[in-house]
């Protein structure tokens, strides 16, 4: 009896068909690589996990990397924000680093400006991730909540008519009426949710103004 069929079984299976379409494909897996690299020390950061001169430098380089291996894929993606939602890569800091093409801390020459931003933007993907973990608990969530409007109250950079001024007193009121342990229902966390990613999307647009 033949093994040849057990053995085509195990054939690996390519994505190419020539050296071309490989280095597509790879060039694709550098993109990939880069951006959950960044997004992972941007949140590092933002937890002061890893020290401001650290951070810069290696953020730095991850964008000196990103610049080069998305160009040469360029063809096939105009934005990075077609690459991230084609492969399903949820990785909003590291966007918002790319769109802005600088690490964080080189905002600081405007003051504290930096810091403000940076627990911004830590304070929402903290709020999203609570909340994509079921963390429901009013104690779990209402500090950061109230520490999120409170950064957002002292930055001039952000207008009175920012969309977060409306929904984060919102949800701070609902909170605030709850008892420690009761918990958001899930079409609530689902709604908190959605509106977080509402204003975290206007947050990044009126930095990119700026």
């Amino acid at each position: 009896m033949s093994n040849h069929g057990g053995a085509d079984m195990y054939q690996e299976v390519r994505l190419w068909k020539n050296p071309r379409e490989r280095e597509r494909y790879d060039n694709m897996a550098d993109v990939f690589s880069i951006i959950t690299t960044l997004q992972a020390l941007e949140k590092a950061y933002i937890r002061d996990v890893v020290e401001s001169a650290e951070y810069t430098k290696h953020c730095e380089k991850l964008l000196a990397k990103f610049s080069a291996a998305f160009r040469q894929i360029e063809g096939d993606f105009n934005q990075i924000e077609e690459f991230a939602h084609k492969y399903k890569l949820d990785c909003p800091a590291a966007l918002l680093r790319i769109r802005e093409g600088r690490p964080i801390t080189i905002r600081d020459d405007r003051g504290n400006m930096g810091k403000a931003i940076a627990e911004t933007v830590a304070l929402i993907i903290n709020l999203m991730d609570k909340l994509r973990l079921n963390i429901r608990a009013n104690d779990m969530l209402q500090t950061d909540v109230r520490e999120l409007l409170d950064v957002i109250n002292r930055m001039n950079l952000i207008p009175s008519n920012y969309i977060g001024r409306e929904k984060i007193p919102y949800w701070l009121n609902i909170l605030t009426n709850m008892n420690a342990a009761e918990e958001i229902t899930e079409d609530q966390a689902r709604q908190f949710q959605m509106d977080l990613d509402i204003c975290f999307t206007e947050f990044n647009r009126l930095l990119s103004a700026n």
